[in-house]
């Protein structure tokens, strides 16, 4: 049965809570009032993320995450885990690009007590030999097994094809088998001593006429020094005139695992609102083109999206999916015709309406809880945002218009420019994929 899509209704009022910045002790913090609210989440956000890692040490800032877990000089590690349970709450330990954070949730009474615990686990970890070792296998292990299944191989190549294997930012985030084994007990005490030890951004979400900042915030940066250092500006990377495809051989595979990519615009670029949408309306939803024409109409996979991931210093541009063998090289030709048609003609407003509704409302839900509020904060910090950035983002989604949307896609779409990363069985599909004639077939590092 074919029927008509039913219309998008009227977005729902959003607030978000107000923002309060002040500097304490060497430090800053950044929080946000929920009146009433008894849950709060204390986040301590320092420059140490794996944009900070030597080459060769890849996935250096995962395993000091998990080794700050193993105790302190003042509690071993049971003892370590006890006092955090008898508060009710845990470590959350997570490193990104730009920033290392460590954050608690708990009852708001509880908060001063739980950022003490925060506090010993980043500011004097105890770092015993063993542990860390033992963390590091752990690591390696994960990440073999990871890296056995389809994706992270075609991840790295076209990491590596936009930012280059000499530089940090060419290399995965979370590191590979081979730079993880590689880290060394030094590593990791030198890691903390240079960055967790410098006092950072403690952000607060919570009832704050029962929470005192000055409180919480001499405690997360007591006995720290130094400051943060300077992350660099953007980098500058050019989008390559020709396509290239990209083939990473894994013979018997039943599937091919695409990665389509270019280099982008970072977070903070003025034109984050509009080429949201348009990668939504391309690929970032179910009712996309890429979703509608490669799932709906051909049947060539179970879904395909596309987006433009951000970080502070680069961006880029990226569609995944996985298809069938059979299928590669002509779901690899509709994927590139659907970005060109999207370059080349813009949006419609039909199909901006459910984007500017589908995004606006994914922001009221994605937003509804103190620890999202924290990591919205964390992105107000890391890209400079102003304090009433995310209480206007909902606003700006639904009052996107559609010639700006359509600008956006001319100016951050580039197919010409794409690196087309297939990983897949070379024998059964190398000679598909060169009759596409979409740009040179070449064989991935080994």
């Amino acid at each position: 049965m074919v029927t008509e899509r039913p219309p998008t209704g009227i977005a729902r009022p959003f607030l978000f809570p107000r923002v309060v910045r002040r500097a304490v002790a060497g430090g800053n913090v950044v929080a946000a009032h929920l009146p009433g609210q008894n849950l709060a989440v204390a986040a301590l956000l320092l420059e140490a993320g794996a944009g900070r890692e030597p080459l060769g040490r890849e996935g250096l800032s995962g395993v000091v995450a998990k080794a700050l877990e193993e105790g302190t000089t003042r509690r071993d590690s049971t003892a370590y885990a006890l006092a955090l349970e008898g508060l009710g709450t845990e470590l959350a330990i997570a490193a990104d690009w730009d920033v290392f954070q460590v954050s608690v949730q708990v009852s708001v009474d509880r908060l001063p007590a739980a950022v003490e615990m925060l506090t010993e686990a980043v500011r004097t970890p105890r770092f015993d030999p063993a542990d860390v070792i033992r963390v590091r296998d752990d690591e390696v292990t994960a990440l073999r097994m990871y890296w056995a299944n389809p994706g992270p191989r075609a991840d790295a190549a076209l990491r590596a094809d936009l930012f280059g294997a000499d530089q940090r930012f060419g290399r995965p985030m979370d590191g590979d088998p081979e730079s993880v084994a590689a880290i060394t007990v030094d590593d990791v005490t030198g890691y903390q001593a240079d960055w967790l030890t410098r006092p950072g951004t403690l952000l607060v979400v919570g009832d704050l006429d029962r929470i005192d900042l000055d409180v919480l915030g001499t405690t997360a940066f007591a006995g720290t020094s130094g400051v943060a250092e300077p992350a660099g500006g953007t980098l500058a990377v050019q989008v390559p005139a020709q396509r290239r495809i990209i083939l990473v051989d894994r013979p018997g595979s039943v599937q091919s695992t695409l990665r389509l990519g270019h280099v982008g615009p970072h977070r903070g670029h003025p034109d984050y609102v509009p080429m949201t949408l348009a990668a939504t309306v391309l690929g970032g939803a179910f009712t996309s083109r890429l979703n509608h024409l490669i799932r709906e109409v051909r049947g060539y996979t179970y879904g395909i999206r596309s987006e433009f991931g951000h970080s502070r210093r680069f961006g880029r541009f990226v569609v995944s999916s996985g298809v069938q063998t059979a299928v590669t090289a002509p779901a690899l030709v509709d994927a590139v015709g659907e970005i060109t048609r999207t370059q080349d003609g813009g949006v419609t407003e039909a199909e901006l309406a459910v984007a500017r509704a589908w995004r606006a409302g994914q922001l009221s839900v994605d937003l509804q809880t103190p620890r999202a509020i924290a990591n919205a904060l964390a992105t107000l910090v890391v890209h400079d945002l102003p304090d009433d950035y995310h209480a206007t983002l909902h606003e700006q989604f639904l009052s996107a218009e559609e010639p700006e949307v359509s600008a956006a896609a001319a100016t951050h779409l580039h197919p010409q420019g794409l690196t087309l990363v297939i990983e897949g069985d070379a024998a059964m599909i190398r000679d598909e994929l060169t009759a596409t004639g979409l740009g040179e077939v070449v064989d991935a590092p080994r």
